[in-house]
């Protein structure tokens, strides 16, 4: 029985820390870059539903990156691909792609 409770445990816990520890692939539109502090803020692209409006926007989030070089590429307005995983509060990008 002390097994089973930890497995429980175990799981309950994962559970807990997996939305800020793993990464989500998401897609938004930049709304801001700061080169010199290496942060971008992000408008993210609300998930439609049926009945949803096409220009709803989602929350806008601001991330460290994880390389400065990055940011070289995109510009503000420009729509994108992006991951990122939270740490103690503090996003971080782990990629970024220009959509086409």
């Amino acid at each position: 029985m002390g097994t089973t409770r930890f497995i429980f445990a175990g799981a309950a816990a994962l559970s807990l820390l997996a939305p800020s520890a793993f990464a989500e692939d998401m897609t938004g539109t930049i709304t801001r870059i700061d080169r010199l502090n290496g942060t971008i803020a992000i408008q993210q692209t609300q998930k439609g539903t049926v009945g949803a409006s096409a220009g709803s926007a989602g929350a806008l989030q601001e991330y460290k990156t994880k390389d400065a070089a990055m940011l070289d590429a995109v510009h503000a307005g420009d729509r994108v691909n992006y991951t990122a995983t939270e740490t103690n509060g503090t996003g971080t990008l782990t990629k970024l792609q220009k959509q086409k």
